[in-house]
Protein backbone atom coordinates (compact mmCIF):
# COMPACT_ATOMS: atom_id res chain seq x y z
CA UNK A 1 0.00 0.00 0.00
CA UNK A 2 2.70 2.32 1.23
CA UNK A 3 5.05 1.98 -1.93
CA UNK A 4 1.93 2.48 -4.05
CA UNK A 5 1.04 5.46 -2.26
CA UNK A 6 4.60 7.01 -2.79
CA UNK A 7 4.56 6.18 -6.12
CA UNK A 8 0.96 7.43 -7.24
CA UNK A 9 2.70 11.16 -4.79
CA UNK A 10 6.04 11.38 -6.74
CA UNK A 11 4.18 10.83 -10.11
CA UNK A 12 2.22 13.87 -9.28
CA UNK A 13 4.88 16.27 -8.58
CA UNK A 14 6.49 15.03 -12.09
CA UNK A 15 3.36 15.20 -14.12
CA UNK A 16 3.04 19.33 -12.89
CA UNK A 17 6.37 19.98 -13.45
CA UNK A 18 6.09 21.62 -16.86
CA UNK A 19 6.00 25.12 -18.53
CA UNK A 20 4.26 27.01 -20.68
CA UNK A 21 4.53 30.35 -22.98
CA UNK A 22 2.56 33.45 -22.84
CA UNK A 23 2.53 37.68 -24.17
CA UNK A 24 2.73 41.07 -23.43
CA UNK A 25 3.27 43.57 -20.35
CA UNK A 26 0.39 45.31 -19.12
CA UNK A 27 -0.08 47.26 -15.53
CA UNK A 28 -1.37 44.98 -12.97
CA UNK A 29 -1.69 44.38 -9.38
CA UNK A 30 -1.00 40.91 -7.53
CA UNK A 31 -5.12 40.55 -7.79
CA UNK A 32 -5.23 40.58 -11.37
CA UNK A 33 -6.63 37.65 -13.12
CA UNK A 34 -4.52 35.57 -14.98
CA UNK A 35 -5.10 34.75 -18.78
CA UNK A 36 -3.94 32.18 -21.02
CA UNK A 37 -1.26 32.40 -23.84
CA UNK A 38 -0.43 30.06 -26.64
CA UNK A 39 0.98 26.87 -25.63
CA UNK A 40 4.37 25.68 -25.63
CA UNK A 41 6.06 25.04 -28.76
CA UNK A 42 3.19 27.82 -31.00
CA UNK A 43 5.23 30.92 -30.82
CA UNK A 44 4.60 32.61 -34.02
CA UNK A 45 8.48 33.83 -35.83
CA UNK A 46 6.97 35.94 -38.28
CA UNK A 47 5.92 38.45 -34.96
CA UNK A 48 9.33 38.44 -33.78
CA UNK A 49 10.17 39.96 -37.50
CA UNK A 50 10.62 43.60 -35.88
CA UNK A 51 10.64 43.13 -32.83
CA UNK A 52 14.65 43.47 -32.25
CA UNK A 53 15.01 40.46 -29.95
CA UNK A 54 18.18 39.62 -29.08
CA UNK A 55 17.68 35.19 -28.58
CA UNK A 56 20.27 32.59 -28.09
CA UNK A 57 20.51 29.06 -27.01
CA UNK A 58 23.42 27.10 -25.29
CA UNK A 59 22.15 23.79 -25.18
CA UNK A 60 23.61 20.92 -23.55
CA UNK A 61 20.98 18.28 -24.81
CA UNK A 62 23.74 16.02 -26.36
CA UNK A 63 26.02 16.17 -23.78
CA UNK A 64 26.88 13.73 -20.99
CA UNK A 65 26.06 13.48 -17.80
CA UNK A 66 28.86 15.21 -15.20
CA UNK A 67 29.91 15.08 -12.33
CA UNK A 68 32.30 17.92 -12.10
CA UNK A 69 33.13 21.23 -14.05
CA UNK A 70 34.52 20.45 -17.83
CA UNK A 71 36.93 21.35 -19.84
CA UNK A 72 35.72 22.60 -22.13
CA UNK A 73 32.10 22.46 -23.30
CA UNK A 74 30.80 21.28 -26.25
CA UNK A 75 27.53 23.18 -26.24
CA UNK A 76 24.89 23.42 -29.00
CA UNK A 77 24.63 27.44 -29.85
CA UNK A 78 22.22 28.90 -31.96
CA UNK A 79 20.63 32.24 -32.46
CA UNK A 80 17.39 33.71 -33.77
CA UNK A 81 18.32 35.12 -36.93
CA UNK A 82 16.65 36.39 -40.02
CA UNK A 83 14.51 39.51 -40.64
CA UNK A 84 11.58 40.97 -43.10
CA UNK A 85 8.82 38.32 -43.29
CA UNK A 86 10.61 35.63 -41.22
CA UNK A 87 12.78 34.90 -38.78
CA UNK A 88 14.56 31.36 -38.33
CA UNK A 89 17.01 29.40 -35.99
CA UNK A 90 20.71 28.80 -37.01
CA UNK A 91 23.67 27.34 -35.50
CA UNK A 92 26.25 30.12 -34.31
CA UNK A 93 29.45 29.48 -31.83
CA UNK A 94 30.13 30.43 -28.28
CA UNK A 95 32.59 32.92 -29.75
CA UNK A 96 29.73 35.12 -31.31
CA UNK A 97 27.48 34.39 -28.25
CA UNK A 98 30.29 35.76 -25.86
CA UNK A 99 30.85 39.02 -28.72
CA UNK A 100 28.94 41.96 -26.75
CA UNK A 101 30.11 42.39 -23.40
CA UNK A 102 28.81 45.90 -23.41
CA UNK A 103 24.90 44.56 -23.29
CA UNK A 104 23.52 42.91 -19.95
CA UNK A 105 23.30 39.21 -20.64
CA UNK A 106 20.10 37.21 -19.27
CA UNK A 107 20.12 33.60 -18.66
CA UNK A 108 17.48 31.74 -18.46
CA UNK A 109 17.27 28.16 -17.04
CA UNK A 110 14.02 26.30 -17.86
CA UNK A 111 12.41 23.30 -15.45
CA UNK A 112 11.56 19.95 -16.03
CA UNK A 113 9.82 18.28 -19.16
CA UNK A 114 10.97 20.71 -21.84
CA UNK A 115 11.72 19.31 -25.27
CA UNK A 116 14.05 22.03 -26.74
CA UNK A 117 10.95 23.70 -28.75
CA UNK A 118 9.56 24.65 -25.44
CA UNK A 119 12.65 25.87 -23.99
CA UNK A 120 13.07 27.86 -26.97
CA UNK A 121 9.24 29.61 -27.08
CA UNK A 122 9.85 29.87 -23.68
CA UNK A 123 12.92 31.66 -23.99
CA UNK A 124 11.25 33.86 -26.59
CA UNK A 125 8.20 34.47 -24.28
CA UNK A 126 10.80 35.84 -21.59
CA UNK A 127 12.78 38.36 -23.69
CA UNK A 128 9.29 39.46 -25.24
CA UNK A 129 8.42 40.30 -21.75
CA UNK A 130 11.77 42.21 -20.79
CA UNK A 131 11.42 44.20 -23.82
CA UNK A 132 7.88 44.94 -22.75
CA UNK A 133 8.54 45.80 -19.32
CA UNK A 134 11.72 47.62 -19.90
CA UNK A 135 11.48 49.45 -22.49
CA UNK A 136 13.84 52.46 -22.05
CA UNK A 137 16.92 49.96 -20.94
CA UNK A 138 19.87 48.24 -23.07
CA UNK A 139 18.20 45.42 -24.87
CA UNK A 140 19.49 42.38 -23.07
CA UNK A 141 20.98 39.50 -25.04
CA UNK A 142 18.75 36.60 -23.86
CA UNK A 143 20.46 32.88 -23.80
CA UNK A 144 18.12 30.01 -23.25
CA UNK A 145 19.97 27.38 -21.35
CA UNK A 146 18.71 24.71 -22.59
CA UNK A 147 19.28 21.08 -20.64
CA UNK A 148 17.53 17.60 -21.62
CA UNK A 149 14.45 18.10 -19.48
CA UNK A 150 12.40 16.37 -22.07
CA UNK A 151 9.89 13.75 -20.95
CA UNK A 152 11.78 10.09 -20.60
CA UNK A 153 9.92 7.13 -19.95
CA UNK A 154 8.04 6.34 -16.59
CA UNK A 155 6.95 9.51 -14.39
CA UNK A 156 9.08 8.20 -11.05
CA UNK A 157 11.87 7.17 -12.54
CA UNK A 158 11.85 10.08 -14.97
CA UNK A 159 11.56 12.54 -12.42
CA UNK A 160 14.55 11.45 -10.36
CA UNK A 161 16.52 11.20 -13.65
CA UNK A 162 16.06 15.04 -14.04
CA UNK A 163 16.72 15.86 -10.51
CA UNK A 164 20.06 14.20 -10.84
CA UNK A 165 20.97 15.57 -13.91
CA UNK A 166 20.39 19.03 -13.13
CA UNK A 167 23.43 18.77 -10.66
CA UNK A 168 25.30 17.83 -13.77
CA UNK A 169 24.24 20.92 -15.85
CA UNK A 170 24.74 23.04 -12.97
CA UNK A 171 28.65 22.01 -13.81
CA UNK A 172 28.25 23.02 -17.57
CA UNK A 173 26.43 26.47 -16.60
CA UNK A 174 28.81 27.42 -14.39
CA UNK A 175 31.33 26.88 -17.38
CA UNK A 176 29.17 28.70 -19.48
CA UNK A 177 29.51 31.67 -16.88
CA UNK A 178 33.19 31.23 -16.41
CA UNK A 179 33.57 32.29 -20.25
CA UNK A 180 31.73 35.55 -19.55
CA UNK A 181 33.96 38.94 -19.58
CA UNK A 182 34.14 40.12 -15.90
CA UNK A 183 33.05 43.25 -16.36
CA UNK A 184 29.25 42.26 -17.90
CA UNK A 185 26.61 42.10 -16.23
CA UNK A 186 24.75 39.34 -15.66
CA UNK A 187 21.06 38.13 -15.14
CA UNK A 188 20.20 34.33 -14.52
CA UNK A 189 16.42 33.31 -13.90
CA UNK A 190 16.00 29.90 -12.95
CA UNK A 191 12.39 28.38 -12.88
CA UNK A 192 11.78 24.92 -10.74
CA UNK A 193 14.49 22.48 -11.73
CA UNK A 194 16.20 25.12 -13.17
CA UNK A 195 16.90 26.60 -9.73
CA UNK A 196 18.73 23.53 -8.67
CA UNK A 197 20.95 24.19 -12.49
CA UNK A 198 21.71 28.03 -11.52
CA UNK A 199 22.31 26.96 -7.59
CA UNK A 200 25.00 24.33 -8.36
CA UNK A 201 26.56 26.49 -11.29
CA UNK A 202 26.88 29.93 -8.99
CA UNK A 203 28.10 27.11 -5.93
CA UNK A 204 30.83 25.74 -8.74
CA UNK A 205 32.24 29.40 -9.27
CA UNK A 206 32.28 30.62 -5.30
CA UNK A 207 35.56 29.06 -4.77
CA UNK A 208 37.61 28.53 -8.11
CA UNK A 209 38.66 31.27 -10.86
CA UNK A 210 36.78 31.79 -13.59
CA UNK A 211 37.70 29.11 -16.07
CA UNK A 212 38.33 31.58 -19.20
CA UNK A 213 40.16 34.38 -16.97
CA UNK A 214 43.11 32.91 -14.59
CA UNK A 215 43.36 34.89 -11.12
CA UNK A 216 39.82 36.16 -11.34
CA UNK A 217 37.10 34.66 -9.54
CA UNK A 218 33.16 35.12 -9.72
CA UNK A 219 32.31 36.99 -6.14
CA UNK A 220 35.34 39.69 -7.33
CA UNK A 221 34.11 40.36 -10.95
CA UNK A 222 33.34 44.11 -11.23
CA UNK A 223 30.09 43.25 -13.34
CA UNK A 224 26.97 42.86 -11.38
CA UNK A 225 25.18 39.44 -10.82
CA UNK A 226 21.24 39.35 -10.56
CA UNK A 227 19.56 36.20 -9.27
CA UNK A 228 15.71 35.14 -10.10
CA UNK A 229 14.01 32.28 -8.72
CA UNK A 230 10.41 31.53 -9.87
CA UNK A 231 9.17 28.99 -7.80
CA UNK A 232 12.66 27.31 -7.48
CA UNK A 233 12.18 23.64 -7.30
CA UNK A 234 15.14 23.36 -4.17
CA UNK A 235 15.72 23.08 -0.60
CA UNK A 236 14.27 25.68 1.40
CA UNK A 237 17.43 25.89 3.56
CA UNK A 238 19.57 25.79 0.28
CA UNK A 239 21.27 29.21 1.56
CA UNK A 240 20.83 29.08 5.25
CA UNK A 241 24.29 29.95 6.82
CA UNK A 242 25.01 26.03 6.81
CA UNK A 243 22.88 25.00 3.74
CA UNK A 244 23.85 22.74 0.84
CA UNK A 245 23.99 26.37 -1.39
CA UNK A 246 25.16 28.81 0.89
CA UNK A 247 28.04 30.11 -1.31
CA UNK A 248 25.77 30.28 -4.63
CA UNK A 249 25.35 33.88 -2.85
CA UNK A 250 29.00 34.82 -3.24
CA UNK A 251 28.97 37.63 -5.90
CA UNK A 252 25.21 38.49 -5.92
CA UNK A 253 24.33 41.91 -6.37
CA UNK A 254 20.85 41.26 -6.50
CA UNK A 255 18.23 37.84 -5.86
CA UNK A 256 14.47 38.23 -6.37
CA UNK A 257 12.59 35.25 -4.94
CA UNK A 258 8.65 34.64 -6.17
CA UNK A 259 7.25 31.76 -4.41
CA UNK A 260 3.82 30.14 -4.60
CA UNK A 261 2.39 28.74 -1.28
CA UNK A 262 -0.82 27.09 -2.72
CA UNK A 263 1.67 25.51 -5.65
CA UNK A 264 -0.17 21.77 -5.95
CA UNK A 265 3.94 20.24 -7.47
CA UNK A 266 6.15 21.63 -4.95
CA UNK A 267 3.73 20.62 -1.48
CA UNK A 268 5.11 17.06 -2.77
CA UNK A 269 8.86 18.55 -2.80
CA UNK A 270 9.68 16.23 -0.23
CA UNK A 271 9.15 13.24 -2.16
CA UNK A 272 12.16 14.44 -4.23
CA UNK A 273 14.83 13.40 -1.24
CA UNK A 274 12.57 10.90 1.37
CA UNK A 275 15.79 10.96 3.63
CA UNK A 276 16.02 15.14 3.74
CA UNK A 277 12.28 15.52 4.29
CA UNK A 278 12.92 19.42 3.20
CA UNK A 279 10.03 21.93 1.78
CA UNK A 280 10.97 23.66 -1.43
CA UNK A 281 12.39 26.99 -2.04
CA UNK A 282 9.46 27.73 -4.09
CA UNK A 283 6.96 26.87 -1.48
CA UNK A 284 7.62 28.25 1.47
CA UNK A 285 10.31 30.92 0.76
CA UNK A 286 13.70 31.30 3.25
CA UNK A 287 13.89 34.45 5.96
CA UNK A 288 16.04 37.79 4.84
CA UNK A 289 18.18 36.98 7.83
CA UNK A 290 20.04 34.68 5.89
CA UNK A 291 21.00 36.17 3.36
CA UNK A 292 23.99 39.15 3.31
CA UNK A 293 23.56 42.33 5.04
CA UNK A 294 24.72 44.11 1.65
CA UNK A 295 22.52 41.57 -0.85
CA UNK A 296 19.82 43.04 -2.22
CA UNK A 297 16.63 40.77 -1.49
CA UNK A 298 12.60 41.07 -2.50
CA UNK A 299 10.53 38.25 -2.12
CA UNK A 300 7.25 38.03 -3.37
CA UNK A 301 4.16 34.98 -2.87
CA UNK A 302 2.49 34.63 -6.02
CA UNK A 303 -0.24 32.55 -4.85
CA UNK A 304 -3.20 35.13 -5.21
CA UNK A 305 -2.47 35.82 -9.19
CA UNK A 306 -1.25 31.93 -9.98
CA UNK A 307 -2.88 29.52 -8.18
CA UNK A 308 -2.28 25.87 -7.69
CA UNK A 309 -0.68 25.81 -10.90
CA UNK A 310 3.01 24.87 -11.56
CA UNK A 311 3.75 26.39 -14.87
CA UNK A 312 6.04 29.24 -15.94
CA UNK A 313 3.38 30.41 -18.37
CA UNK A 314 1.25 31.66 -15.10
CA UNK A 315 4.04 34.48 -14.22
CA UNK A 316 5.08 35.68 -17.67
CA UNK A 317 1.03 36.23 -18.21
CA UNK A 318 0.62 38.45 -15.04
CA UNK A 319 1.77 42.21 -15.34
CA UNK A 320 3.18 42.32 -12.05
CA UNK A 321 4.72 39.30 -11.92
CA UNK A 322 6.90 39.41 -15.14
CA UNK A 323 8.12 43.08 -14.42
CA UNK A 324 8.90 41.48 -10.78
CA UNK A 325 10.73 39.77 -13.35
CA UNK A 326 12.21 42.07 -14.81
CA UNK A 327 13.24 44.58 -12.23
CA UNK A 328 15.07 41.64 -10.88
CA UNK A 329 17.04 41.02 -13.51
CA UNK A 330 17.50 44.25 -15.53
CA UNK A 331 16.89 47.31 -13.04
CA UNK A 332 20.75 48.81 -12.11
CA UNK A 333 22.19 47.04 -14.82
CA UNK A 334 20.99 47.59 -18.10
CA UNK A 335 19.50 51.30 -17.55
CA UNK A 336 20.17 54.19 -20.43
Amino acid sequence: MYPQLYRRRFAVVVALFVGGAVAACPGATLTDAVTEGPVAGEVDLEAECSSGLDVWIASTRRLPGICRGPAPADFGVERLAGGGSCRFWERSDLDSLLASPDRPLVIFVHGNRYDAGDAKSQGIELARRLAACRPGNRSPRVVIFSWPSQKQGMLLKDGRRKYERAYADGHYLSWFLGQVQPEQPVGIVGYSFGALVAAEALEDLSGQDLPAFPGQRWANRPGRTHLVFVVPAIRSDAAAPRGPFRSMLDGLDRFTLVINSRDEALKFFPLLEPEVQSEAMGYVGMPRRWLPDGLEYVATDAASVVGKMHTMRRYLDSGVLSNRIAGGLLDGIADE
